[in-house]
């Protein structure tokens, strides 16, 4: 009897597994669904530039459409603020400081030169007329008292621009201080002024909207955004200006139209018309030339894994994070996603393992390859699962 019982067993787990290994694998997700491709146009050069660095990138993909001189090291002047404004945004993000704290403006803070935003030494200013003073005026003593109640001191504040520029893949980028004064260690690339912009964007949404303030009065004393651009075309949100006699006139901007997001980077033209003229070009050439879409929501299932001796059969797959691709107009019908998964997993199965990729292709071109992730555990089944499960796979 003994014996009958594992001969029915044995072929039932035999038939299983054939079956098993005989089950189609589940079709790739399609981009579209296009009757036709589309015929693929040339694209456009970008508009010709006299900076001496650019660079542009879409928001949400991270596409690069634009570049000149992009990792070639550059004097940052005020768009270094834009690093300070990260760092205060984080330590408002941490709990270390709120908007409404008092900060006591101190005699460095009030001596420094340049821009300023006309605080007072010795008087007590909330942060968030710092921040505005910084931003909106780019007020060198408002800055440089935020670095001061951040860290303690100006320099300490540094290494804490320092330390987030190497979380952010700044890779060639150093700062010395916090307001962007000329110092032969100071210095950015067009490249990674577009991580921070992107960074700062995603991260605190919050306080990028103040980048989009046209004017701000303190102490009586109104001043107005330097970004042209904000006058010029309404799609237009920010971000920050820059100037010294070395380092040139300098902007980096972002505007958003049709669902689709740019980041412009622009170092060392000859004027304020300049910078606001090629940033506006390249903005403008960007949305004609390109769309954005987005293919995968994250933790969307995208396709399935067999596990074996697990308390469910299957797992599902999909990726981390939203997936943006920007292509040509027109060419995004063209797309193709193709999916290579692991035949199968041994439980237990771990949320977030990596089981496969997706790769999105247009006209036989790999474009991008993301992970294709476990959105859930799987934890081992019962004895029972675990031995019907072995005996399968002696046969699978």
């Amino acid at each position: 009897m003994k014996h009958h019982f594992f001969a029915v067993l044995l072929a039932f787990c035999v038939a299983n597994a054939h079956a098993a290994a005989d089950a189609p694998q589940s079709a790739p997700p399609k981009a579209t669904a296009p009757v036709a491709a589309a015929p693929q146009q040339p694209t456009p050069p970008p508009p010709t530039s006299t900076a001496r660095a650019y660079l542009l990138q879409d928001f949400y993909s991270g596409e690069v459409l634009a570049e000149s001189n992009a990792d070639v090291r550059m004097e940052p002047a005020s768009l270094t603020k834009l690093m300070t404004a990260y760092a205060v945004f984080k330590a408002l993000g941490a709990g270390k400081m709120q908007l409404a704290d008092k900060i006591t403006v101190s005699e460095k803070a009030w001596r420094t030169g340049g821009s300023r935003s006309f605080v007072q030494v010795g008087t007590q200013v909330s942060v968030e007329d710092l921040l505005k003073g910084m931003i909106v005026q780019s007020g060198n003593d408002a800055t440089v008292a935020l670095a001061e109640h951040v860290a303690g001191s100006e320099e300490g504040f540094a290494a804490l621009m320092n330390q987030y520029a190497k979380e952010l893949g700044m890779e060639h980028s150093h700062f010395t201080n916090s307001t962007g004064l000329p110092d032969p260690e100071l210095y950015i690339t067009a490249r990674d002024m577009g991580k921070l912009a992107r960074a700062m964007i995603r991260e605190f949404p919050e306080y990028y909207k103040w980048y989009s303030l046209k004017e701000f009065a303190y102490n009586g004393i109104k001043q107005y955004n330097r970004n042209k651009l904000l006058w010029r075309d309404g799609n237009v949100d920010g971000i920050k200006t820059g100037h010294t006699e070395s380092a040139g006139y300098c902007l980096v901007a972002s505007a958003q139209r049709d669902g689709m997001r740019l980041i412009s980077v622009v170092l060392g033209t000859k004027s304020e018309n300049v910078r606001a003229d090629e940033s506006q070009a390249l903005l403008n050439y960007g949305f004609r030339t390109y769309e954005t879409q987005r293919l995968y929501a994250a933790a969307t299932p995208l396709s399935t894994v067999r596990v074996w001796k697990g308390a469910s059969p299957s797992l599902a797959l999909g990726i981390g994070e939203d997936l943006y691709i920007t292509v040509p107009r027109g060419q995004y019908q063209n797309l193709k996603a193709a999916m290579e998964i692991e035949k199968s997993v041994i439980a237990p199965a771990r949320k977030g393992a990596t089981h496969g990729v997706v790769k999105i292709s247009l006209n036989d071109k790999v474009l991008l390859t993301r992970p294709l992730i476990a959105l859930q555990d799987v934890a081992q089944g019962s004895w029972w699962r675990r031995l019907i499960d072995t005996i399968k796979l002696w046969f699978s």
